[in-house]
């Protein structure tokens, strides 16, 4: 009876683990030298679910070309374009300008093919961190827009919202215990002399939809739609863009290096032992992000002194990959 009782203990427990999803600074939030392969994905992604343990399904989603994204530093003509930025990241299709900060990360800047968007006047908010489910805010942004019909003003909102969270299918892949961030940006035009933004000439409106899962430090799936009407001058162009991190469509073999490691006891009341191959450096973050123990992988790590709650443990392997985990200290 007391080890069914144990046995219940330790699966409520990992339920609860696989329950709670945060995207935090630390973790998440991208930094000059990242490099991302990202596939585009071939079929169309059903963003429909929402709420809490539900099923993102896209079974049906396959591999197409490869796109890379790179973040380096801004050069000076760049910041001096776009104040305030500290990060770049440039694809196949646009680059993005960032602020980072303690808290956040704001978008200063975005040029695409068919337009750019300068965050001059306000900064948008990206996200906001830590953001788990429930997550929600509301943001004002403006600044200026040019393209190759015309330019002027804009202004409007960015609403974020970690509106969804549960297991997300795609291709041939599961993944359990995901969060979705939801964004949608709504931005009026301006002529460049309409500085009390009174007459609208047109909108710009766009819909993101990003899944992350605790062990990934990008997301798994992102979706882009977006359109830029003026109907003075007849345009009114949609845009949509899908991708799929590079792990989604590696195949077994592919990914045969990337060990399954776990850790146990979980929860923990004083040592916690760590199972898998190629273990390197270990680092244990709180909830908040902040950095809390970084040492060379052991066999037992004593975590003793840490008080009772919720944890983050990344593990980075011999080529440099990292997996996060989280455990509950008792």
């Amino acid at each position: 009876m007391m080890k069914s009782l144990q046995l219940l203990i330790f699966l409520t427990a990992f339920n609860f683990i696989n329950a709670q999803v945060t995207i935090t600074k630390s973790f998440n939030d991208p930094s000059a030298g990242d490099i991302v392969n990202n596939y585009n994905v071939i079929g169309t992604v059903d963003n429909t679910s929402s709420g809490n343990n539900v099923t993102f399904n896209n079974a049906s989603l396959s591999q197409g070309s490869l796109s890379v994204s790179n973040y380096t530093i801004p050069a000076a003509s760049e910041v001096a374009a776009f104040p305030g930025s500290t990060l770049k990241m440039t694809d196949d299709t646009s680059t993005i300008l960032y602020k980072t900060s303690s808290t956040k990360l704001e978008i200063t800047g975005l040029t695409s093919s068919g337009a750019t968007l300068n965050f001059s006047a306000d900064n948008g908010t990206v996200i906001t961190y830590p953001a788990s489910f429930g997550y929600a805010e509301t943001d004002n942004a403006r600044g200026t827009f040019s393209s190759s019909s015309g330019s002027g003003l804009f202004k409007g909102t960015i609403n974020n919202s970690a509106d969804a969270a549960g297991t997300l299918i795609i291709g041939t892949k599961i993944y359990s215990n995901v969060l979705r961030i939801k964004s949608i940006q709504n931005f009026n035009l301006y002529q460049s002399t309409d500085t009390n933004y009174l007459f609208s000439i047109g909108t710009i409106t766009n819909t993101t939809y990003v899944y992350y899962d605790s062990i990934h430090k990008f997301p798994l799936l992102s979706t882009s739609n977006g359109n830029l009407s003026i109907p003075l001058l007849s345009i009114n162009q949609n845009t949509s863009k899908a991708q799929a991190l590079e792990d989604v469509f590696l195949s077994v073999d592919d990914a045969g290096h990337k060990k399954i490691t776990f850790i146990a006891p979980n929860p923990v009341q004083d040592r916690l032992k760590i199972y898998g191959d190629d273990a390197q450096q270990l680092i244990i973050y709180d909830l908040e992000g902040r950095m809390l123990l970084k040492k060379e992988i052991s066999d037992e790590i004593d975590v003793s002194a840490l008080k009772r709650g919720l944890y983050i443990l990344q593990i980075t392997n011999l080529n440099q990959e990292t997996i996060r985990l989280k455990f509950i200290k008792n």
